[in-house]
């Protein structure tokens, strides 16, 4: 093992140091963005969980793995909504965790205002926001 290297790090610590680096939305605040048109939902759920659990009217649905390709302003496949790095783009998985890892990496892009919703879809459907 090299002398300089780092001991691993697990995921719990990551995912605290990831959100250490942005604040984090709660349902309301984002349902209140989405409605007043400052800011973007955007679905990274899987398919089998928006068919299970259903879909936030008006969010984005972009898969995880398309997820930097397509909110990449700079980017050649980028989503019509992607138009500059100012873009307040609030992720939303299902319960609020590969979101914030998500976030990480479209701030690492330059996407300074991306955030995530505390606890995910779960948590806007305990807090009774609309679903379809």
């Amino acid at each position: 093992m090299d002398s300089d290297a780092q001991p691993p790090v697990g995921i719990d610590e990551w995912l605290e140091r990831v959100r250490a680096g942005y604040q984090r939305i709660e349902p309301r605040q984002a349902y209140e963005a989405a409605r007043a048109g400052d800011a973007l939902l955007v679905d990274i759920r899987y398919a089998a969980l928006r068919e299970r659990d259903g879909l936030i009217p008006g969010a984005l649905v972009v898969e995880r793995n398309e997820l930097e390709w397509r909110l990449d302003p700079q980017g050649s496949h980028r989503l019509p909504e992607a138009t500059h790095h100012a873009l307040r783009a609030i992720v939303i998985c299902n319960e609020g965790y590969a979101s914030s890892l998500a976030v990480h990496s479209l701030r690492q892009l330059g996407l300074h205002r991306a955030t995530d919703l505390v606890g995910g879809f779960q948590a806007w459907r305990r807090a009774g926001l609309p679903v379809v």
